[in-house]
C-alpha cells in the first residue's frame, strides 16, 4: 500500500498570502492615471479649438500625488495659446503622450503657444507640433514692416526637471523651442524644421538655465539651430545635425550692461551643412558685465560654412542700431579641437574680439578647413591663443 502524499505545510499558506497580493494590492500599471484630450473635449479635426480640453485634462493631472499621463491621439488637434502652470499642480511626475499633431493658431496675435511655467517632472514624448508660419514669414520677408511678431512653439520657464523626447516642431513662427530659468533638462532626439529663409525661427534657445543636455536631433531652420542665450551654466550638446540655419551660437550677449555670462558649455560631435556660420560666438558691441568661459567645440564635420569658426564681438544684426563702442564681454578658455570640412568663403577661421577685453586663452587642436579645394586663411583682431597639432588655416595668432 503506497503511502498517502501529504502537502507540505508551508504551501498553504504561501497560496494563501499570494492571493491576498493579487486581489488586494493593485499593480503599477492599475495605478498609473491616464487622461485622453478627447474624454474633456478635444476635437481631431484641426478646426475646433481644443486649448480648454488640454487644460482640463492638466488640471486632473496636477490633482495628484501619482504619476500621470495625458494622452493626444491621433488626430490633427487645434490648441490656441494656452499656458500649463505649476504653482497649484501637486503632481511632480506628468507626462504628455502626444501621438497627433497640435496646430497654432493662424492669428500670430500671441508672444507665445504653448508655455509651461513653474513646473516639475514635465515630459513630452512623440508628436508634432505645426506652428503654421508659413504665412507670417511671408509677410516679414517682403519688406512691408507691418507683421505681427508671431509666437515661440514651445516655452519651459522657471521649470525643473523636465524632458523632451521625440517631439517634432515644424513651422513655428519665431522659436520652436525655448528653455528659460530651467534646471536639469534634457532635450533628445527632436526633429526642428522650417525653411531657410524664415526669420527668427531659433531651433533650441537656453538661456538663464543649467543643467540643460540636447542629445540626438535634427535641426533645419532659418536662424540659429542651437543658440544660448545670458545666464547659461552646465550645457551640453551632442550629435546635432544642423543646417540649413544659422549654425550653434553662444549670443548674442552683451546687449545689456548687467548681463548674465555663459559657461562650461560643450559642443560635441555636431554636422553643420550649408549654414551661415558653424560654431559661433556673438556679442554686441556695448559695455557689459557678461562674460563666455570654459567652451568646448569638439568633434565637429562643417559642409560649406561660410563662417566655420567666428567669434563676433562687433554683433550688429542688418548693422541697424550698431553702438560702435567695444564689447565688454569677456570672452575666455574657449578651445576648438577635432574640426574639418570645408569653408564657403576664404576666411574660415575668424576671431573679431573686443579691443577692451580681449580674447584668451583661445585653443585651437587639430582643426582642418578648406576653401575650394585650397588653403583657407584666418582672420585675428585682438585675440590670444595657442595652436597644437594640425592647423590649417594656419593660426594667427
Amino acid at each position: 500500500m503506497k503511502p498517502t502524499s501529504k502537502a507540505s505545510p508551508i504551501i498553504f499558506p504561501t497560496l494563501l498570502l499570494v492571493i491576498i497580493l493579487f486581489y488586494c494590492i493593485p499593480n503599477a500599471a492599475a495605478t498609473a492615471a491616464t487622461f485622453n484630450v478627447q474624454d474633456f473635449g478635444a476635437k481631431a479635426d484641426g478646426r475646433t479649438d481644443s486649448a480648454k480640453a488640454f487644460t482640463s485634462a492638466w488640471a486632473k493631472a496636477c490633482a495628484l500625488t501619482q504619476p500621470a499621463s495625458i494622452i493626444v491621439p491621433k488626430g490633427r488637434f487645434l490648441v490656441g495659446s494656452v499656458t500649463f502652470g505649476g504653482d497649484q499642480c501637486a503632481n511632480k511626475a506628468i507626462s504628455f503622450e502626444i501621438q497627433g499633431t497640435l496646430v497654432a493658431p493662424s492669428d500670430y496675435s500671441k508672444d507665445n503657444w504653448l508655455v509651461f511655467e513653474h513646473v516639475d517632472g514635465v515630459s513630452i514624448r512623440g508628436g508634432v507640433l505645426d506652428g503654421q508660419g508659413t504665412s507670417l514669414w511671408n509677410c516679414k520677408n517682403s519688406g512691408k514692416g507691418s507683421c505681427p511678431s508671431g509666437a515661440t512653439t514651445l516655452e519651459f520657464s522657471n521649470s525643473k526637471n523636465i524632458f523632451i523626447g521625440g517631439l517634432t516642431s515644424m513651422n513655428s513662427q519665431m522659436f520652436h523651442i525655448v528653455i528659460n530659468d530651467c534646471q536639469n533638462v534634457k532635450v533628445q532626439g527632436v526633429t526642428v524644421t522650417a525653411d531657410g529663409n524664415s526669420p527668427n525661427t531659433d531651433g533650441i534657445h537656453v538661456q538663464g538655465s543649467t543643467g540643460v543636455t540636447i542629445l540626438n536631433s535634427k535641426i533645419r531652420t532659418g536662424d540659429d539651430c542651437i543658440s544660448v542665450g545670458p545666464g547659461t551654466t552646465n550645457l551640453w550638446i551632442e550629435q546635432i545635425a544642423c543646417g540649413p540655419g544659422h549654425g550653434i551660437s553662444i549670443g548674442s550677449l552683451g546687449k545689456d550692461a548687467n548681463e548674465a555670462g555663459v559657461q562650461n558649455v560643450t559642443v560635441k560631435t555636431v554636422t553643420l551643412s550649408g549654414t551661415q556660420n558653424g560654431l559661433r560666438i556673438k556679442t554686441w558691441a556695448r559695455p557689459s558685465k557678461a562674460f563666455v568661459r570654459n567652451v568646448i567645440f569638439q568633434d565637429a564635420t562643417i559642409v560649406n560654412a561660410r563662417n566655420p569658426i567666428i567669434i563676433d564681438q562687433n554683433y550688429c544684426p542688418d548693422n541697424h542700431g550698431c553702438p560702435n563702442q567695444a564689447s565688454g564681454v569677456k570672452i575666455s578658455d574657449v578651445t576648438y579641437q577635432n574640426i574639418h570640412g570645408t569653408s564657403g568663403t576664404e576666411v574660415a577661421v575668424n576671431f573679431d574680439c573686443s579691443p577692451k577685453n580681449p580674447c584668451s586663452g583661445i585653443k585651437l587642436e587639430d582643426v582642418k578647413l578648406t576653401y575650394k579645394n585650397q588653403v583657407a586663411q584666418a582672420s585675428c583682431s585682438h585675440a590670444d591663443g595657442d595652436a597644437l597639432g594640425q592647423v590649417q588655416p594656419q593660426s594667427c595668432f
